[in-house]
């Protein structure tokens, strides 16, 4: 586990891949500030984080509205007084909207599942950027990281049991967003990187997990985790990236996904 001593690290999210995030960045460290629009997973994540001897502070805020991620991303830098990484998670599935294949997707499905998944990155990001552009650089000489969490569905799909476009449309558009921000920031000396996880044991793949052919079809296309990734193997690639260890790597998407973008499988 990389170390994270001193920092403060931003999580979108409080369950899932973003719980798993800020317990292992407590432990490895790190000051956490948690953010989401529901306050009990917010105080039962912190309670988790302090009782296991590490930091954690959180606001309750709903990130697809601006001024509630304004306000959210304020009280972080109230309570630390810098932000250096940033770990964007918040997010979920749009097929309660009608996200699925293009030609039965009406267009508030769409617009639904694109703002779900796209607004938190892109308001988070945007802001922890103006914050870290104007703070002082840490030891290591940068000014902070920031790791999108994106999915492997963007650029490795499985027609058959994911036909989610929209969410995989958003999912490749952090991808771009990623490239084309560490370009920019790289002079400011900010970093920008994505995870890319497989099929991982989360509330939001719960359907999956409870579903045979899914959980068997997972066997095969992630032999390395033999079935379902754990969320603490996707935010151990996190701590990596947040920290000094990948102090030289930027506009990267590292696989987190078992073996899934390489392996072939037939459903």
């Amino acid at each position: 586990m990389d170390h994270l001593d001193g920092r403060v690290i931003l999580i979108t999210g409080a369950s899932g891949i973003a719980a798993a995030g800020a317990r292992t960045f407590g432990r490895s460290g790190a000051s956490v500030f948690v953010v989401s629009r529901t306050k009990a997973k917010c105080v039962q994540l912190a309670e988790e984080v302090t009782a296991d001897g590490g930091v954690c502070a959180w606001a309750q805020a709903d990130l697809t509205i601006e001024g509630e991620a304004d306000l959210a991303v304020g009280a972080c830098l109230d309570r630390f007084g810098r932000i250096d990484g940033l770990f964007a998670v918040a997010g979920g599935s749009g097929r309660r909207f009608g996200d699925g294949p293009i030609h039965e997707m009406p267009l508030a499905g769409w617009e639904a599942t694109l703002r779900l998944n796209g607004h938190p990155a892109f308001l988070a990001a945007r802001n922890v950027v103006r914050v870290m552009r104007s703070q002082d650089p840490n030891e290591s000489g940068t000014r902070g990281s920031i790791v999108f969490v994106t999915s492997v569905l963007a650029s490795h799909p499985a027609s058959t049991f994911f036909a989610t476009h929209a969410y995989a449309a958003i999912k490749g558009a952090e991808v771009s967003l990623t490239k084309t921000m560490a370009s920019y920031y790289a002079a400011d000396g900010i970093r920008v990187n994505a995870i890319a996880p497989g099929l991982v044991s989360t509330p939001m793949a719960r359907r999956a997990a409870e579903d045979p052919k899914i959980v068997a079809y997972a066997e095969r296309k992630q032999p390395l985790a033999r079935g379902l990734l754990d969320a603490e193997e996707v935010a151990a690639a996190g701590a990596f990236l947040l920290g000094d260890a990948s102090r030289h790597v930027t506009g990267q998407v590292l696989a987190v996904d078992g073996g899934w973008s390489v392996t072939e499988a037939s459903v």
